[in-house]
């Protein structure tokens, strides 16, 4: 996934943009994310800096994309119930915040958010807007199955599904247990049933 325009020319080389997203996960783990330099991924992927900057606008921005979206292309869940759909849903997002380059962007990326409002509108239009539409795709299903009402806040829910999982992953730094996805996911889903 990427936030720039795709350009005319030669097209992009899917294995340059894998081995992008793993030099900076590998980056992460080993030096942190202050140590983590644009120059550094392009030496240890084998690409240009230009070749980052084409696909990215700078380090927030591809360290969100290899860390925080690796669940994105996954298809949305249909277990058959709400509290099942989003215990799958949860679970990739308790993954990737319990993975440890996560745990060494999260406080450098939270940093750069809070001091780029651009930087955070473009990390939510254009990374968070796949998790949306997997959730939406959920609670079509849901109201279809009458579990939930139509008018249900679907920014609010993903907002309090994420929200959820960052505090107890990724801030307290609590080790999650097999069980937090389907704890949450009942939580969530039983606040919002139709009654």
């Amino acid at each position: 996934m990427s936030s720039s325009p795709l350009s005319k020319g030669r097209p992009r080389d899917p294995r340059s943009h894998e081995a992008i997203i793993k030099a900076t996960a590998e980056l992460l783990v080993e030096v942190g994310y202050a140590a983590t330099s644009i120059g550094a991924v392009a030496a240890r992927a084998g690409v240009g800096k230009d070749t980052i900057y084409r696909r990215w606008s700078g380090k927030a921005e591809l360290v969100f994309e290899a860390v925080f979206t690796t669940t994105d292309e996954a298809p949305a869940p249909n277990t058959g119930t709400l509290t099942g759909d989003l215990t799958v849903l949860l679970q990739g997002l308790v993954d990737e915040f319990h993975a440890p380059a996560a745990a060494a962007a999260l406080p450098g990326l939270l940093a750069d958010f809070a001091a780029d409002p651009e930087l955070k509108a473009r990390i939510r239009g254009d990374f968070l807007a796949p998790s949306k539409e997997r959730l939406l795709i959920v609670f079509e299903r849901a109201v279809l199955r009458e579990e939930i009402a139509a008018g249900t806040p679907v920014d609010l829910v993903l907002d309090t599904l994420a929200g959820a999982v960052f505090f107890h992953v990724g801030l307290v730094g609590e080790h999650p247990d097999q069980q937090l996805a389907a704890l949450l996911a009942t939580v969530v889903a039983k606040g919002i049933e139709v009654r």
